[in-house]
């Protein structure tokens, strides 16, 4: 059914395109005599442009998992506190991508680190085609930046990775053996007030055939932080059975690349100049501040009709 409701949305949306083609057409004729009209008609061709280029795009966003949610993974390389706030401005970047495009964010775990930044995070994200359009920032992130930790005011740089899994829901067939599983119970630690250092409702879950190891501290109820972990495990163990099935990668835990130089996907320079460039596309731009503040859309339609659309 979701399948289903997204073909038709994309009819819909083809056969809308195709009404306002005919009626610009019709308009284009009437006013071609009156030329003060023509401004009428050049705003339309501008709107139906713009929406032709996004219906071009939805056309690349046809895998298997496109039309899904999507969870969102980041965590700091070495580097201490200078990564770790790294993962932070990565952190607020997506949320505002997502707020800008509309979608739903639900924090699922936050790991602060010491000093500043955070250590882990994982938040799932909620829309149309939203595993499709963020599946291109999975890699590893480069910053190079006067770090403002330093008090010599040296150069840094540091590494973040980042991956995206398709969320999958409760009625898709993985296999998650109770015995594999190692369930830790803990104290929340962040914001939450009180409460969160109370009670041990913060959850662990360790599968013990692949390594994977997921938690959730964002609710009060351990009942609900487990539901919350089980989901991520159930998206985790879907992702790397889809990897295996494709055979154009071993399995989940082979395949993760050093968080470190030479295998960044993206590097972000703050200094001594600005730019954001994508290693797999060559895309880049010197609009650093509008990047961190959630414009992905450069980077993810370049990915998206290069061919590095790998679902």
């Amino acid at each position: 059914m979701r399948r289903l409701s997204a073909h038709k949305r994309w009819v819909g949306n083809f056969e809308k395109l195709q009404s306002d083609l005919n009626d610009l057409t019709e308009l284009a004729e009437l006013t071609a005599e009156t030329p003060d009209e023509a401004a009428e008609v050049k705003a339309g061709l501008e709107d139906f442009a713009k929406t032709l280029d996004d219906f071009e795009l939805s056309t690349y966003l046809s895998g298997e998992d496109d039309t899904r949610n999507a969870i969102l993974t980041i965590h700091p390389g070495a580097g201490g506190t200078e990564s770790q706030d790294w993962a932070d401005m990565l952190f607020r970047m997506y949320n505002r991508w997502a707020e800008i495009r509309g979608f739903k964010v639900n924090l699922i775990d936050y790991q602060a680190g010491e000093e500043a930044g955070l250590k882990s995070a994982t938040i799932s994200i909620r829309g149309e085609y939203v595993y499709g359009y963020l599946k291109s920032e999975s890699g590893v992130h480069r910053l190079v930046r006067i770090s403002p930790f330093d008090a010599n005011s040296r150069r840094h740089t540091s590494f973040v990775s980042v991956h995206v899994y398709p969320e999958v829901e409760d009625n898709i067939d993985i296999e998650i053996n109770e015995d594999d599983l190692r369930i830790d119970t803990y104290r929340a630690s962040g914001a939450g007030g009180q409460h969160v250092n109370k009670t041990s409702s913060a959850v662990r879950i360790t599968h013990n055939p692949t390594g994977i190891v997921v938690q959730c501290q964002s609710e009060r109820s351990q009942h609900k932080n487990k539901a919350s972990a089980m989901r991520v495990l159930r998206s985790r163990l879907y992702q790397q059975a889809r990897e295996e099935q494709r055979e154009e990668m071993k399995k989940y835990s082979d395949t993760k690349k050093k968080i470190e130089w030479g295998s960044q996907i993206r590097s972000y320079i703050f200094h001594p100049y600005n730019m954001v460039k994508d290693h797999r596309t060559d895309v880049h731009t010197a609009d650093i501040q509008r990047v961190m503040n959630g414009d992905l859309e450069l980077f993810i339609n370049a990915f998206l009709t290069q061919g590095h659309n790998n679902n």
